[in-house]
């Protein structure tokens, strides 16, 4: 076995590039920057990690000053996913507004100044676009994250995401192959599985992939699904199946294969991280993202370790391993050679812009077209029902038009009503959560603020609790908007980002 320079052999410092592990911290810990010495080629950034623009510009040049071609990895898909804004929310709305709007130009523009934004900090690789299909609206993971349920419309404006990311000098790593769109269950907590044809895969599924390949996406990263029509046994991120043959034989895909995070449930839960890694890269995975739950050294050791004792075992091809890790230097160097001098444009607002134009307004029969709806002039009560926050978005991130709103008409005021401990019935749930708010409304003017009210019944029932009290209630829908408008004036905002509620409370306002 071939000794590095620093005492590190090739089998060890290859089983270390393919890993790409967060830590906690503003700042690089020692063992981070050690483990860049040894070979380490990749990093990945949560909100936990960033304090600042100016923050993270300093904590990407640490990590430089220890190996300048480090990959900087974040999942900053803009919209309800944020990680540069987690305390704000977002200054771009997320692919579903995108999509509604429905021009490909828009989503191409938002991407590369969300890109420029990334490059300006020296992060040089996004987790992101989401190309899944939405096509299942009881969706608990994807919904507002997808560009829409239309194979066609998320297949060109993932297209179109990519190029304007990557024109920033960011590369785009086009997420959850082979779809994570039809399933009702979120792979942080268990294993989805999508029970449909071949066919309707190929047709459906794969179009958007075939988008971003053909638009030159420099990543993919995997989803931890089970298709047993692609293989009935193991989750795309563990099948040889689905990476190496669908994915690189038939589709040619020949960039950075990424695995979703390997600490999820979905693989954790069932193989455990260590056995999950091996497989994972066994099967075609160039990269390993742990580090979402899991951010240590020790981490880093074992899978490192993990990886080392399967190619001695027999288990996992030595040149697999080298191949993998070549991929991942490969993609160090584009992406080190690929940075845009950042433009300036300070304050640019084409976020908001393209929030502006995502809404979709319907007012209530007989009271008159958007255009007469009487916007208003006094500080209204902002009810929030709130459901449990997605594991992808984290619940640190605010939403809503509360914000806004008190900007706009100082005096506003807000509550947030959920359902509960969970013992009660959706309906009664419901009616108590309407109830409460109708109390601590009182006389003022009700904007109820609800997402995905179709996924659930007692978010329904509270709000048919408001109207039935409060016809005149004005409603703000910040999910997918799959539930009949309902109220005197009905704001679909097609994603929670802040630049959606500032959109929605500008019509509330009259501005």
């Amino acid at each position: 076995m071939t000794t590095l320079a620093g005492g590190t052999d090739t089998l060890t410092r290859d089983a270390l590039t393919v890993l790409q592990p967060g830590f906690t911290g503003t700042t690089a810990p020692d063992w981070l920057l050690r483990r860049l010495g040894e070979g380490l080629a990749s990093v990945g950034l949560f909100g936990r990690n960033i304090a600042s623009p100016g923050q993270l510009a300093e904590l990407t040049a640490q990590l430089r000053a220890e190996r300048d071609d480090v990959l900087v990895a974040i999942d900053e898909e803009g919209g309800d996913v944020t990680r540069l804004e987690v305390r704000t929310g977002s200054s771009f709305p997320g692919n579903h507004a995108l999509g509604a709007v429905d021009d490909v130009e828009l989503t191409r523009e938002v991407a590369h100044e969300l890109g420029r934004r990334l490059a300006s900090c020296g992060v040089n690789l996004n987790w992101a676009p989401s190309a899944d299909v939405n096509s299942d609206p009881r969706n608990p993971v994807i919904g507002v994250r997808s560009f829409g349920a239309d194979t066609d419309l998320a297949a060109r404006h993932t297209a179109a995401y990519v190029t304007g990311l990557q024109s920033a000098g960011v590369a785009a790593c086009t997420k959850h192959f082979p779809g994570h769109g039809d399933t009702a269950v979120d792979s942080h907590h268990a294993l989805p599985r999508i029970d449909v044809p071949a066919d309707v895969l190929a047709d459906r599924e794969l179009t958007p992939f075939r988008a971003a390949i053909a638009a030159g996406s420099r990543a993919v990263m995997s989803a931890h699904i089970l298709v047993p029509a692609l293989d009935p046994d193991r989750p795309a991120t563990l099948s040889h199946r689905i990476l190496t043959g669908l994915l690189r034989g038939e589709l040619g895909y020949d960039g950075l294969i990424v695995t979703d995070g390997m600490e999820m449930r979905a693989i954790a839960g069932t193989y455990g991280i260590e056995r999950g890694s091996v497989l994972a890269v066994a099967a075609g995975a160039d990269a390993i993202c742990v580090g979402g739950g899991l951010a240590d050294d020790a981490t880093v050791r074992r899978l490192r370790d993990a990886l080392v004792a399967a190619v001695r075992a027999g288990e996992l091809p030595e040149e697999r391993l080298a191949e993998a890790a070549d991929r991942v230097r490969w993609l160090a160097r584009w992406a080190s050679t690929a940075g845009r001098a950042p433009e300036e444009i300070p304050g640019s607002e084409i976020g908001l812009h393209a929030a502006r134009r995502a809404l979709t307004v319907t007012v209530a029969p007989g009271l008159g077209s958007p255009d007469t709806f009487k916007p208003l002039t006094e500080p209204p009560y902002v009810a929030a029902l709130t459901p449990v926050a997605n594991i992808a978005v984290g619940d640190e991130t605010p939403w809503g038009i509360a914000a806004e709103l008190v900007h706009l008409l100082p005096g506003t005021v807000t509550g947030s009503f959920s359902a509960g401990d969970g013992n009660e019935t959706a309906a009664a749930a419901g009616e108590s959560a309407g109830r409460a708010a109708l109390e601590a409304a009182g006389p003022r003017r009700i904007v109820a603020v609800v997402r995905d009210e179709h996924r659930h019944p007692w978010m329904a029932s509270a709000l048919g609790t408001l109207l039935a009290a409060r016809p005149d209630t004005i409603v703000v829908e910040m999910g997918v908007p799959q539930a009949a408008p309902r109220g005197a004036l009905h704001i679909a905002t097609h994603g929670a980002a802040r630049v959606c509620g500032r959109a929605a409370a500008e019509v509330i306002a009259g501005l």
